[in-house]
């Protein structure tokens, strides 16, 4: 008879923590799983999966003015905010659901309760008070919105979570922030017909990605009427007597908007875990600190998914779950591999990514081929839209592997999906200079690039 009540005890209900749970149960493990808000964690609950949403419903507007150029008279259109948070709201109450389906039919215990270490194989159930133990522990609480409490006036601000919520669409708003959530919100409102102002503190923004997606998206942006005010932050926000609120900046600006918004940052969800009285160590921002299989320094807890902070992405973290299920119950250690990982900006035109940017490359080959076009897509030709699409690759000159490859245009995400698994498997550009176009495609770009546009040797660009 083991002396624990649980195998496995997960803390955290997001799909890191959902996905090893799941699993385990199905093993016949004897598994509980505690959520103090809601299952599914930050991508279905306030993150990917409504943004998502939110991204389709901002581009209507644009769709409804290109059908024109096709030949539809499109007649008065009407948004309506209210109608989009319902049908929103439906949407995310029936993948929770799913999603406590699935623990529950593999036989894993439920807990609606936020849950804290008490000791190393311990764990405090606040809501019964009651204390449980586990022979193996898995933190997986995810991160949480930056609130920038230093600042002046945050309190009257939102983060992508109130974004989510709020009850009427603001005339105007001031989002800050350069990175990819930002960004995507900055586009959200202004494709809902809200006056929109980004504002960043670096030289441009999305400061990891490509510096072709990077100044494509700022242009595309621009052009759309979304104002991006770069090398400034926000120093205060207070009310204003008319009414919204009123923000000053660093460089003396004063920027009026119904709603100024948050966007700086996710920090790891670890503030009052318990996790000093278990033993587990963190690091300085108070990621757990694990090693390449997702164990903490206490051998029998481990961490997974963005509270770690390794790559804060929603199959990153499904993946962690999967390893370990391979190391600790498979009897087959297993290391999450981060390497070549697609992502996508769901930004308005779309950014798909994978591997090295260019001056990351650059910075690692001697010498590397850069493979760029940019083009008007076919579906812009009769709207009338000027919109461009951008296709890049980066191949290192002594190989001939393709080592990046970038995209900003419609449907960027899916094709870096399918980019991934190229990249994963090694593939070199005489591959890529084999293979038959699908015409006419957009991404047909990307087997028809035969000459590199210029070559980078030493860091330094040549002809």
């Amino acid at each position: 008879m083991t002396a624990y009540d649980y195998d496995l005890f997960v803390i955290g209900g997001g799909s890191g923590g959902v996905r090893s749970a799941r699993l385990a149960a199905s093993m016949g493990r004897r598994v509980a799983i505690a959520e103090e808000y809601r299952f599914g964690g930050t991508c279905v609950i306030r993150g990917c999966v409504p943004k998502k949403l939110f991204v389709y419903a901002s581009q209507f507007h644009e769709h409804f003015e290109d059908a024109a150029g096709y030949g539809w008279t499109v007649g008065e259109s009407r948004f309506d905010w209210p109608t989009l948070i319902a049908a929103k709201d439906k949407e995310i109450a029936r993948l929770e659901g799913l999603y406590r389906r699935g623990l529950e039919n593999a036989g894993a215990e439920l807990l609606d309760t936020r849950a804290v270490l008490t000791g190393p194989h311990e764990i405090r159930l606040l809501k019964t008070e009651k204390t449980v133990t586990a022979e193996t522990i898995i933190i997986a609480t995810g991160g949480t919105a930056n609130p920038h409490a230093s600042l002046p006036g945050h309190e009257l601000c939102i983060t992508s979570n109130e974004a989510f919520h709020i009850e009427e669409l603001p005339k105007s708003i001031l989002i800050a922030g350069g990175g990819y959530i930002a960004v995507e919100f900055a586009n959200i409102f202004h494709g809902l017909g809200v006056d929109t102002t980004l504002i960043y503190r670096g030289k441009e923004i999305l400061s990891r990605f490509d510096i072709d997606m990077r100044q494509g998206l700022h242009k595309a942006m621009v052009d759309k009427g979304i104002r991006i005010v770069l090398t400034d932050v926000i120093e205060e926000v207070t009310k204003s007597p008319a009414g919204g609120l009123t923000a000053r900046t660093k460089a003396g600006a004063t920027i009026a908007a119904d709603q100024v918004m948050l966007a700086l940052g996710r920090d790891p969800n670890t503030v009052g875990l318990g996790l000093e009285t278990a033993g587990v160590a963190v690091d300085h921002r108070g990621a757990v600190v694990v090693d390449a299989y997702s164990r903490t320094n206490v051998p029998h807890i481990f961490a997974l998914g963005d509270v770690t902070d390794r790559v804060q992405l929603t199959p990153v973290a499904i993946h962690e779950a999967m390893c370990f299920i391979e190391t600790v119950y498979k009897n087959n250690p297993t290391a999450p591999d981060h390497d070549l990982i697609a992502t996508a900006v769901f930004s308005q035109p779309e950014i798909g990514t994978v591997g090295l940017s260019e001056e990351e490359a650059s910075a690692k080959f001697d010498e590397i081929e850069v493979y760029r076009a940019e083009f008007r897509p076919m579906k812009a030709t009769l709207s009338g839209r000027a919109e461009k699409m951008i296709m890049k690759l980066i191949v290192n000159a002594a190989d001939r592997k393709v080592v990046g490859a970038h995209i900003l245009g419609h449907d960027a995400g899916e094709m870096a999906q399918l980019l991934g698994v190229s990249l994963k498997a090694g593939v070199t550009k005489d591959d890529f200079d084999r293979t038959m176009a699908v015409h006419p495609t957009a991404a047909e770009e990307l087997v028809t690039m035969y000459k590199p546009s210029y070559r980078v040797k030493g860091g330094e660009r040549i002809a």
